[in-house]
């Protein structure tokens, strides 16, 4: 049987690497090896067995791969259910897809709806072991999910930094580099009275991000201002009040900065409707993640991160980490791309 012919196995039957092995007229165990990734296969190997499993629609046996290895051959990305960015999750997942493809890993997703950072989902992963490795996201500075994986010795990285002495891996957005770029962009134009309009308090970003606006702002000698009241809970109908507000007051900065395009684009309808044009009747800089608010309003300066980007090196990072290497040389951090537009 060819690979481009149809199987004729029985709906009812399995597909084995014994299967594969009489397809491909290989052994058993070289089958076995190139699923597994073995690289000392020559790539025609390789792929020929991979062809074939594919033409079959072979499954490996979890169950089975588990007993003979240990392994689950299963990557789990936690996902912080915040709805502070244009379409973090799809984004994220994407970037983890592509760093897997071609290899034995295959993406489990467990998303956290809950307004705290919960235990649960890494207590389950650890008692289970349900994953050779996990993926997190939105940490906190002390963040109780990475303290356990430590203490277990469980392969894992975090999207975000934490304030534990003791090192883990990790990929960022470089905040700090953010915060001082949309400071510097206002200064230039003008702008003497700046806010910060950030979201979650909980997290690391929040330290970093609020540290370094009002650094950046004292070292130009600019007056701030770190809005966060409430704001890491609003709706966007909430955002959009708060333009209403700032438009209308008299005392208003010149210049923001929003850490989200969420949040920037509620908040841009309500200066608009207050009578306010953003990017050029007031200063605005945001985090951009999508091209929505681009497209809407081309003069609004915006600093771009990467999402997909960043689930790729999060699975880079976490692969690598699997395989023993040390945590000190799995640390990353992601520049900003700036967008200067007005």
């Amino acid at each position: 049987m060819g690979l481009d012919e149809p199987s004729r196995s029985r709906p009812s039957e399995r597909v084995t690497l014994k299967t594969i092995a009489v397809m491909t007229g290989l052994s058993l165990s070289t089958v076995s090896l190139s699923l597994r990734g073995g690289t000392t296969l020559k790539q025609e190997t390789r792929d020929k067995v991979r062809a074939a499993a594919k033409a079959l629609g072979y499954v490996p046996d979890r169950a089975g791969v588990r007993l003979r290895t240990g392994k689950t051959n299963v990557l789990t990305l936690v996902l912080d259910g915040a709805e502070d960015s244009i379409d973090f999750a799809r984004q994220m997942i994407q970037g983890i897809g592509q760093a897997i493809a071609g290899t034995r890993y295959h993406l489990n997703v467990a998303p956290e709806f809950s307004n705290s950072q919960s235990t649960d989902t890494i207590r389950y992963i650890l008692d289970s072991r349900a994953a050779d490795g996990v993926i997190i996201t939105h940490t906190a500075p002390d963040d109780a999910r990475v303290a356990m994986m430590m203490d277990a010795g469980f392969p894992f990285v975090s999207h975000g930094r934490t304030e534990f002495t003791t090192t883990h891996a990790f990929h960022d957005f470089h905040a700090e580099a953010f915060a001082r770029l949309a400071v510097e962009r206002l200064a230039a134009k003008g702008c003497r009275k700046v806010m910060l309009i950030i979201g979650d308090d909980r997290t690391t970003n929040f330290r970093n991000l609020t540290t370094a606006f009002e650094a950046a702002a004292a070292a130009a000698g600019l007056e701030p201002e770190v809005r966060n009241n409430g704001v890491s809970r609003l709706d966007p109908s909430g955002m959009r009040a708060l333009g209403l507000e700032l438009a209308a007051d008299g005392q208003r900065p010149d210049g923001i900065v929003c850490d989200s395009e969420m949040r920037a684009i509620a908040l841009v309808g309500g200066l608009l409707e207050g009578g306010l044009r953003p990017g050029e009747d007031i200063g605005l800089v945001y985090k951009q993640t999508s091209g929505i608010l681009p497209t809407l309003f081309p003069r609004v300066d915006s600093i771009q991160e990467d999402v997909f980007a960043a689930g790729a090196e999060l699975t880079r990072l976490l692969l690598k980490r699997i395989e023993g290497e040390p945590v000190e040389s799995l640390q990353t951090l992601a520049e900003p791309v700036v967008h200067w537009r007005s």
